[in-house]
């Protein structure tokens, strides 16, 4: 079975503030005090600035969206994150942008080679919001990105 998402990922009162200008955000609740806004189409069209992808290598993630995020993690370290994969073959990709800039990457897991999520990039990015891994558990699974293999998957369960 595949896992695919592409979100953002931040304190979930952060999160929620930051996507009421986003037409169409949908936040979800994970655990340890994050949330993740999936990155729909319709959520892309509303912070693209036109230019189609970001400069940042990422599959998808808008044009100029980096100004957005820089802006919202001045309230507290925001994440971007990418991750596709099928039987623990794959690739992610994860930035976090706090105080106001980059802070972390991108990091990129490349997809020829089988990665251990213990220090995959978005493990790297969860633990730099201030996720902790338990004992067996990396910080991907500690917050719960295994519930959903999905972006749809996360939308459906969303509170809005």
């Amino acid at each position: 079975m595949g896992y695919e998402l592409q979100a953002v990922i931040a304190a979930d009162e952060l999160l929620r503030v930051a996507s009421r200008e986003v037409p169409g955000a949908r936040v979800v609740p994970l655990r340890q005090g994050l949330s993740l806004m999936p990155m729909t189409d319709h959520v892309f069209e509303a912070v693209t600035d036109g230019g189609g992808r970001g400069d940042l290598a990422f599959w998808k993630l808008p044009g100029g969206f980096e100004t957005l995020l820089a802006r919202w993690s001045s309230a507290g370290p925001v994440a971007f994150v990418e991750a596709e994969y099928f039987g623990g073959v794959g690739e992610q990709r994860a930035a976090v942008w706090a105080g106001g800039a980059l802070a972390l990457g991108p990091l990129v897991e490349p997809g020829e080679k089988r990665f251990s999520r213990a220090i995959s990039p978005i493990s790297q990015a969860l633990h730099q919001l201030g996720a902790r891994g338990n004992l067996g558990e990396d910080e991907f699974k500690a917050v719960g990105l295994d519930r959903h293999r999905n972006n749809d998957d996360w939308i459906s369960s969303s509170t809005g």
